[in-house]
């Protein structure tokens, strides 16, 4: 897969770090001279450039990309960078850094962003599932689609215990994507069985999560 990252300071050089060691090929792009450099991520391709000027995404053939990540330090650059890239380039993965939580409600798919990530609201999130059992903990929006990945760990005495997957009455739209047990991570198949304790993630959209969390609560 051929990934564009804009913005190759400390989150931008992670970014490329972790794609190129899972055999992805990567290029990043930096407007300023001084931030390049080559040894620090090597196998990426370095393009000094501002990633918001349309003429220089043509010349680096943003086209031919398969994901463009907006990783800038700064929300309204990566808002143009993702807007290039979908509307001028068509790439068709774009996720975008979202640096002020405030802003978060700016990065949709009218500014061309599949994927937002906040790293506050990712903390914020992971805090809250680390505490919380039986509440619904929303992790992450997939704007595109409008759904959201949600984790509910379930309390150790629930009745559904023992029970298989298949037993899950879930709402419309709403899908079990992992079992988290321990230090495992579970494909859930329909005859896997639910255990007290275990972490439940879920894709579904917003308007079906209060009917998600009392299906759950319910078991």
């Amino acid at each position: 897969m051929k990934v564009a990252i804009a913005g190759a300071g400390a989150v931008g050089r992670s970014i490329a770090r972790e794609l190129l060691s899972n055999s992805h090929e990567v290029m990043l792009l930096e407007r300023q001279l001084d931030h390049i450099d080559s040894s620090a991520v090597p196998g990426a391709s370095w393009v000094n450039a501002d990633a918001c000027e349309l003429d220089n995404l043509e010349q680096a053939q943003l086209q031919t990309y398969d994901v463009m990540v907006a990783a800038t330090g700064d929300d309204k650059a990566n808002l143009v960078v993702s807007l290039l890239a979908k509307t001028e380039f068509a790439v068709g993965r774009v996720v975008a850094r979202v640096n002020d939580p405030r802003n978060e409600w700016l990065f949709d798919e009218a500014w061309g962003v599949d994927v937002a990530v906040s790293t506050p609201r990712i903390l914020a999130s992971l805090v809250e599932e680390a505490v919380s059992v039986g509440d619904l903990v929303r992790l992450m929006t997939f704007r595109q689609g409008q759904a959201n990945l949600v984790e509910m760990t379930l309390p150790p005495n629930t009745a559904f215990a023992g029970k298989p997957v298949r037993k899950l009455d879930l709402p419309r739209d709403a899908a079990l994507v992992a079992i988290l047990r321990g230090g495992r991570v579970i494909v859930p198949q329909s005859d896997d069985p639910v255990e007290g304790g275990d972490e439940l993630v879920f894709i579904a959209p917003a308007e079906v999560e209060e009917a998600l969390r009392e299906a759950i609560l319910n078991l």
